[in-house]
């Protein structure tokens, strides 16, 4: 039965499967889905100018675009235009990515908090590109958390766990939480295989590198998962890459994705609602084949 509440959809474009992204797009908003939010694979500001104009109602955005990757100014007038010529549909998720990203770059980033602070003030005196659209912020430890709730129009989340999240919203003041402007969102890998067992293991597959980051270890933590970081932790030590997975628990993965037969999660997903993610974006991923296959999962689910 398709649910009261639909989540939004997270959509790369990798080169070839463009096009086809696209017509997954229309789909998307066929079907209902409350959004589409694109991740920083690929260039999501270029796939996110595609869907304004191949959709009429479904709200998009980045989700998100690293700010170091071009000038500020750049930024501006690239999501000036999307916002004006979608109507208002869209969303500028933007974040400071990670460590091995910015090695591969050659990018030499500052502190996170004064950089992204810097940067939203910027963005917003950039003069003659027109309107901005809304600006979320990329969270994940508190500090930047309570940073979106001061200086953001929203707070998206990537792999976050479900029972910290009482915890991270209670950061941002309860009348923003409550405005229906403020967008509140988290990526949530996403496997429907009635196999639990096949599913869990691609999800856990998909999050080990993850497990890799020093700051998403640090947050698992503090959210109650110190045996298995500290597991990954002496597995990285002793260069046992492989057996990462085996660290990452079942109580973990049901905190952090969802997994399994599509009733189970639906039920999931209703969670992640009541644990005030007023915005879930599922990232789908299939035990079967690719992306095509994984959203043709999706779309049976959503669609029944």
């Amino acid at each position: 039965m398709k649910p009261v509440r639909m989540p939004a959809v997270s959509l790369a474009a990798v080169p070839g499967r463009r096009r086809k992204t696209l017509d997954l797009a229309r789909q998307v908003e066929e079907l209902g889905f409350s959004g589409l939010y694109c991740p920083s694979l690929g260039d999501s500001l270029a796939l996110c100018q595609g869907i304004a104009m191949v959709t009429e109602t479904i709200p998009f955005g980045t989700s998100i675009t690293p700010i170091y990757t071009r000038h500020v100014a750049d930024f501006a007038a690239s999501a000036s235009f999307i916002h004006e010529i979608s109507g208002g549909r869209f969303r500028f998720g933007i974040g400071v990515s990670h460590g091995p990203v910015h090695e591969r770059l050659g990018i030499k980033p500052g502190r996170p908090l004064s950089d992204i602070r810097d940067f939203v003030s910027e963005l917003e005196s950039t003069e003659g590109v027109g309107e901005l659209p809304p600006v979320v912020l990329a969270t994940l430890r508190d500090k930047m958390t309570g940073l979106a709730g001061e200086i953001g129009d929203g707070a998206v989340w990537a792999n976050g766990s479900r029972s910290h999240m009482s915890h991270s919203l209670g950061l941002i003041a309860e009348a923003k939480r409550e405005d229906d402007a403020f967008f509140i969102g988290d990526m949530i890998p996403t496997c429907i295989h009635d196999d639990v067992e096949r599913a869990a293991a691609v999800n856990r597959r998909t999050l080990s590198r993850y497990a890799t980051l020093p700051n998403y270890r640090n947050y698992w933590k503090a959210a109650g998962y110190v045996t298995e970081m500290e597991g990954v932790e002496e597995a990285m030590a002793n260069r046992d890459f492989a057996s990462i997975p085996k660290h990452l628990s079942d109580r973990w993965l049901e905190d952090c994705t969802l997994f399994g037969p599509a009733e189970k999660v639906l039920e999931g997903l209703e969670a992640w609602f009541d644990s005030g993610i007023k915005t879930p974006i599922l990232v789908p991923s299939s035990a079967e084949g690719g992306q095509l296959k994984a959203f043709e999962e999706l779309f049976q689910t959503f669609s029944q």
